[in-house]
């Protein structure tokens, strides 16, 4: 069987030492770096010849964590690794995964074809923002989920009167699976945009009073959602809310939101670096997740065994 060895772009350094220390590997040597006029270089500075390579790099920020990710492809493919695996425990532009308006890109599929076309092999990663997403890819797509994280830690919570709630309709089968496996009811924020980032209109349809409300969520942008959704639901009568959420982008004014919200919680995990810290976020480790799927994957093994059995 052929070796692992795995190497990490510059917006995962963290997250990838963690993968590699749990699966019991080192990260792997490379060099990079940014030309006068911004072009990017890079090169592996190791064999990777006749090897499982796997890349990981969250495609967060800027243009640049791609740009960065396709060179990492295109390097190990042209250095002779037999296969190239790409780990993205963020996959940023998922949320342009449709056209709803006329004459607008679905930026999710062109990602997708340009990490096919570098030469990827297979692509890992977590709570994509929608489902559709996996069969944007004509090469194999491993889908991890965040419970696997969240679920253990609520346990240990011991919380009595537990209910979930989505903050937008569209998170309704994501919540459903939460209450499902906890044997709860959930309830649905439903709400209404007049652009981007921005809520017009928001209402809670359900039933939260004397309750401890856990919201559920694939990412936190600005968090004006999520700021909104928590100070509804306590003025409906909630005893606490807590919310948690894959990805924490906290981009714009995401901290003043937070701060100001009526979140006794925010539960986020390592899939991209914390922006700041503040007394309200706890962070859990998808490290020992994605190691696991790495050998799983490696090994030829199925993995269902990963997944919170619902």
């Amino acid at each position: 069987m052929s070796s692992v060895k795995i190497f990490s772009g510059k917006n995962s350094l963290k997250l990838a030492e963690k993968i590699a220390s749990r699966f019991g590997k080192r990260l792997g040597k490379t060099s990079s770096g940014k030309f006068s006029d911004g072009e990017l270089f890079f090169r592996y500075t190791e064999t990777v010849r006749g090897c499982d390579v796997y890349i990981i790099q969250s495609t967060v920020d800027n243009s640049d964590s791609f740009m960065e990710l396709f060179l990492m492809i295109d390097a190990a493919k042209r250095a002779s690794a037999k296969h190239v695996n790409v780990v993205i425990p963020y996959y940023g532009y998922a949320r342009q995964d449709r056209k709803d308006k006329p004459r607008i890109t679905i930026s999710s599929k062109l990602i997708a074809n340009l990490i096919t076309s570098a030469g990827a092999s297979r692509v890992v990663s977590c709570d994509l923002h929608a489902g559709q997403i996996q069969g944007f890819f004509d090469i194999p797509l491993d889908h991890l989920h965040g419970s696997s994280v969240f679920v253990p830690y609520l346990k240990k919570l011991k919380t009595k009167k537990l209910i979930f709630a989505s903050p937008d309709a569209g998170g309704t089968e994501r919540v459903r699976d939460y209450a499902k496996y906890f044997d709860v009811d959930f309830v649905i924020c439903d709400k209404h945009r007049n652009k981007a980032n921005k809520i017009k209109t928001m209402q809670v349809i359900g039933d939260v009073e004397g309750k401890d409300v856990v919201l559920v969520d694939d990412l936190i942008d600005t968090g004006g959602t999520i700021s909104k959704a928590s100070n509804l639901i306590m003025e409906k009568g909630a005893k606490s809310v807590r919310a948690i959420i894959t990805h924490p982008i906290l981009s714009g004014n995401a901290e003043e939101n937070i701060d100001s919200s009526s979140l006794k919680e925010l539960v986020v995990t390592d899939s991209v670096p914390l922006k700041f810290k503040n007394k309200k976020i706890k962070v859990l480790s998808v490290a020992g997740l994605f190691a696991k799927a790495i050998r799983k994957i490696h090994e030829n093994e199925s993995t269902s065994s990963l997944f919170i059995n619902r």
